[in-house]
């Protein structure tokens, strides 16, 4: 929360004071009571007790940010105020934990749990998250987060953004980002020897703006679309376990509700004067389960099964073809879109050592996806502007998915063991250029280690994807090439490997890894769409307690993605190619020394991330040509200062400094003018560097703190 950004947000510190200030006030008639050195045995008798911790704080920001404001609430300069704290309370029979974290930001969550250990136990849960996207966005319209966007009064249409003459005085900021909050309430008891119950429900609602494209034919405006829905999800069930033998019968919906179901938006340029969009509709699925497992301990055999039944349903009022007045358009095949999905899903697996050297395990899953939406002929009305000739109908996309997969290792000898496993993958569906298809992978796998300080790990395989045929008179009738191969559906070969060597030594405070992983993809059968990839992955982790008081660690990976596509402008033969090379480097150290004093931490925390992406293009025509290429740069550096005043109370000062830099040519220089056809709203690459002080104190409760 930044202070004073109103009066609301401005209680909450408030009120995460009073309640610290309280704790302190009791803490000296209670404490000197309290015992509890057993509270690390979990679901024990108790005595009745409790402990907790209490921090409030303050940080600056030195600047706003989009980036660092993501997922934390710090996207504004200025100074804000926090409240944490973590607490436990325990009697003869019953037990409550409680979490606070970030009250202050937007970022907040609050968690209760508690009940009685064998017989109920219950949980609620609060939260909110901010996702922020971009702070540099400008927009004309008037009335963003409601579902109809208008412009200015007076506003003067024109061919090119360049043109129109009031663009630049009607431009007003606009950020885009949007908050979710979640609340959560969960319940289990023990009804019965054997039997116990389980309910859970969760409300999630996510508000803000989102950007989302409106076209006006030869011309198209981004939109600063509303964001306004909630989703409701309810899971209870019925467990019986019994010896060896457990199963469970379960019910799970989901129900979605947009209170923005349509965008309408005045079209800034000329042509119709209005469009309408249709954003998610209202929908729900429902899905009843029956699972269990059987453990056979004369067979060291474990059995495990899922069968699941469900529904999705979308019922929702469709929009009419156009809003525009001038394009008279028939009516619709039917007034809601009727859709409804069924789906199946079973799972069995089994886990055995039928000797101790051995361990074998062997999985299988069926799943399916039955549309069962009925079809109708729809006209279309292209982007409000043109009534299509002739009629398309609409696609039920039905799938069935069958996986098996066999593995097993055997110990050789000590030191040595042996692995190696085999899946198959089955897929038929409907309405697709590939309707069977069929996917094989094998490995091997070697674990050496030839000391307890020492592991190597080898792992390598194929895996080999193969359509049935690929039906190039259903690409036709979808507008496609007939040479175009879908990367999903396309034939593909698959090496891989990887390694791994692991050192860690008992008798001294040092730890290492090191991993490779490399992959290559050839889709030797493709003229047109992806025809190869590779990538390859390097890291390494180092860890060391220099000494009681120090320890230290390394973080650094490398991965390379390369692939090549072919592609043609003239809806024949392929006459252009495509290589992409991506390259990311990523980078973590730090150190921490302790009881410098006997009453100082330091904590120096280090990370950094790059990429590089290039594409470069061969033909038609002229020579190769190469994209401007795509950057980005983050580093994050922190630093932590801890005093302890007293065994309850300390002191904590915090400065951390990001910075988040990028190139991409789709965005730089982008302002709502620049394109001729097209009003952006002026995202900007993210270039940020901010510098953030904190400064807090942390209050503890309970004899914990004299320890």
């Amino acid at each position: 929360m930044k202070l004073n950004k109103d009066k609301t947000n401005s209680i909450r510190p408030i009120l995460g004071l009073v309640i610290f200030v309280a704790f302190v006030a009791t803490d000296g008639a209670r404490a000197q009571a309290v015992d509890t050195s057993d509270w690390n045995c979990e679901f024990c008798p108790f005595p009745d007790g409790y402990e907790a911790d209490v921090a409030i704080g303050a940080t600056s920001i030195s600047d706003d940010s989009a980036r660092l404001g993501n997922a934390t609430g710090y996207d504004e300069s200025g100074a804000y105020a926090n409240v944490d704290g973590q607490g436990l309370y325990a009697g003869e029979s019953i037990r409550l934990t409680w979490m606070a974290e970030d009250l202050g930001l937007d970022s907040r969550r609050l968690a209760i749990e508690g009940g009685r250990p064998g017989s109920f136990g219950f949980r609620l849960d609060w939260s909110e998250l901010p996702y922020r996207l971009f702070n540099t966005t400008q927009t004309v319209y008037d009335s963003v987060g409601n579902d109809t966007l208008v412009l200015p009064s007076g506003w003067v249409p024109a061919a090119r953004t360049q043109n129109m003459p009031g663009l630049a005085a009607a431009l007003t900021p606009i950020d885009i980002a949007s908050d979710r909050q979640a609340f959560g309430v969960g319940v289990d008891v023990e009804a019965v020897s054997d039997f116990d119950f389980y309910a859970d429900f969760r409300r999630q609602q996510r508000d803000g703006i989102r950007i989302m494209g409106g076209s006006a034919f030869f011309q198209a405006a981004l939109l600063p679309r509303v964001i306004d829905y909630e989703t409701d999800l309810v899971d209870a069930g019925i467990r019986y376990a019994s010896g060896p033998f457990s199963v469970s019968v379960a019910w799970f919906g989901s129900f979605f509700t947009n209170n923005a179901g349509s965008l309408t938006w005045d079209n800034p340029f000329p042509g119709f004067r209005q469009g309408r969009h249709a954003l998610e509709p209202d929908n729900d699925f429902q899905q009843l389960s029956v699972s269990g497992t059987y453990h056979a301990g004369a067979l060291n055999t474990v059995v495990a099964f899922t069968a699941a039944n469900g529904r999705g349903e979308q019922d929702a009022n469709l929009l009419p073809y156009t809003i525009d007045s001038g394009i008279v358009a028939p009516g619709l095949p039917r007034a809601t879109a009727d859709a409804e999905v069924d789906t199946t899903n079973l799972a069995l697996s089994i886990t055995s050592r039928p000797f101790p050297k051995a361990r074998v395990r062997l999985n299988y899953r069926y799943d399916e996806r039955d549309n069962g939406t009925p079809q109708a002929m729809w006209q279309r009305v292209v982007v409000d502007s043109v009534l299509a000739p002739g009629s398309d109908a609409n696609i039920p996309y039905s799938y069935e998915r069958s996986v098996l997969a066999l593995d097993a290792s055997y110990r050789l000898f000590d030191g040595v063991r042996i692995a190696g496993g085999y899946e198959r993958r089955d897929i038929d569906r409907d309405f697709q250029e590939v309707a069977e298809q069929a996917e094989d992978t094998g490995y091997g796998q070697l674990w050496w280690q030839p000391t307890p300080a020492l592991e190597l790990r080898l792992k390598g395989g194929t895996a080999r994807r193969e359509p049935e045929r690929y039906d190039e008179a259903f690409a036709v009738l979808n507008g496609q090439n007939p040479l175009l191969r879908k990367y999903h559906l396309a034939y593909r070969y698959r090496e891989f490997a990887e390694a791994m060597l692991a050192f860690a030594p008992t008798e001294l405070p040092v730890s290492a890894s090191l991993m490779a992983y490399w992959a290559d993809d050839s889709y030797s059968r493709s003229e047109l769409g992806l025809l190869a990839g590779d990538s390859l992955t390097l890291a390494g982790d180092l860890s060391w307690a220099a000494s009681e008081r120090v320890s230290l660690y390394l973080h650094v990976s490398e991965e390379g993605i390369d692939a090549e596509q072919a592609g043609s402008t003239l809806f024949a033969a392929p006459n252009w190619t495509a290589r992409h090379d991506d390259d990311y480097t990523a980078i973590g150290a730090g150190v921490r020394i302790r009881d410098i004093g006997a009453k100082f931490d330091v904590t120096f925390d280090y990370s950094s991330a790059s990429g590089e992406s290039e594409i470069i293009v061969d033909g038609p025509g002229a020579g190769p040509s190469e994209f401007p290429e795509l950057e980005s740069q983050y580093d994050d550096l922190r630093l932590t200062l801890s005093y302890r005043s007293s065994p309850r109370l300390a002191w904590t000062l915090e400065v951390r400094y990001q910075l988040f830099e990028t190139e991409d040519w789709a965005l730089e220089g982008l302002a709502p003018a620049t394109a001729r056809s097209l009003l952006s709203l002026g995202a900007a690459p993210w270039d940020e560097d901010v510098l953030a002080v904190g400064l807090g104190i942390r209050y503890r409760i309970g004899s914990a703190a004299e320890e």
